[in-house]
């Protein structure tokens, strides 16, 4: 769907992009970075609206540079600041952008009802966008970019100025526009537990370079470890420390659930340990029984992407300052 070779963008005191190289398959993907990684910046020339110092990129097999306008035939896009008329109303307003992408007057008008209808917008259509709540325009927004029925859809920071709740709800859409009409989408974030839950795939970029692309699940799962609870016995009154000083003795990583950083409740009573490979729970369970310990609990846990963003960000010596 997207192909990048070496792009970059430089303006006169900072580098947006620098050497960028990334496939981008069919499906949701995300895109996530600090603000100021270089996400919109790459937006941007991949809808042939801005053009690239050097390097190449194509989008459904168009190159950038000379086939801006097939691109956004094809292309959806929603923006991440508000760009809406106050005055207009949310039918006049999709209606126009479907005119704009080609649509003839009546189909423009089907199609408007039926998309504002799948964002939850149908029964406020007619209102002046004015009144709407950050929500409900972030909807107007989506529903433009799907107007035209494209093959892929750029969303740019879909839930920014969203509540929890809100937040929820535009996730569940922009999931459902892949999975209900087979549309690719690519969103941006820097929330990076929203891609989690939405996407296949998730890029990785900091400074306008790319630190990581893979699948989601083979994000979390290659860091995965043992979420491993013990009782208490008379011979050991502490049995989490006990289990710590046996299992790091056996050469495994282990740390308490409190350090790891993932959103959970922290609790000292809980020991997260690398797994290494199958013997890993061998040994696990071997140490448990030599102890006399009772097992509460003993499951997978999966590193969360937040988890390994910071990693990565911290191996390549913190976020640069782009555009």
């Amino acid at each position: 769907m997207i192909a990048t070779e070496s792009l970059s963008k430089r303006f006169p005191r900072v580098t947006a992009l620098d050497r960028l190289s990334v496939d981008i398959t069919p499906g949701v993907t995300g895109l996530v970075g600090a603000n100021g990684a270089g996400k919109s910046t790459l937006i941007k020339i991949l809808l042939g609206l801005s053009p690239a110092s050097e390097g190449r990129a194509t989008v459904l097999g168009l190159d950038v540079a000379t086939d801006g306008s097939a691109i956004r035939e094809q292309v959806g896009y929603m923006p991440e600041h508000d760009c809406l008329p106050p005055d207009v109303s949310a039918t006049e307003f999709v209606v126009h952008m479907a005119r704009m992408s080609g649509l003839p007057p009546t189909a423009a008008r089907e199609r408007t009802a039926d998309t504002l209808r799948h964002v939850g917008l149908y029964e406020e259509r007619y209102r002046p966008m004015g009144g709407y709540s950050t929500g409900m325009k972030q909807r107007v927004k989506l529903a433009q970019a799907l107007v035209h029925d494209p093959r892929l859809v750029l969303l740019d920071e879909p839930t920014n100025g969203l509540d929890p709740a809100g937040r929820d709800e535009m996730l569940g859409l922009i999931r459902r526009v892949h999975t209900d009409f087979g549309i690719s989408v690519l969103v941006t974030s820097h929330l990076l537990g929203e891609l989690e839950r939405t996407c296949d795939h998730v890029v990785v970029i900091d400074g306008g370079r790319l630190l990581r692309s893979s699948s989601t699940r083979d994000f979390t799962q290659a860091t995965a470890s043992l979420a491993i609870e013990v009782t208490d016995t008379a011979a050991h009154p502490d049995g989490t420390a006990a289990l710590r000083a046996a299992l790091a003795e056996a050469g495994l990583e282990v740390q308490p659930a409190s350090r790891a950083g993932d959103g959970a409740p922290a609790s000292e009573h809980v020991l997260l340990v690398d797994v290494a490979g199958d013997e890993t729970y061998d040994t696990v369970r071997d140490a448990i029984a030599r102890l006399g310990l009772g097992l509460i609990r003993m499951e997978q846990r999966r590193h969360r992407i937040a988890e390994i963003f910071r990693d990565d960000e911290n191996g390549s010596g913190g976020a640069a300052d782009a555009a």
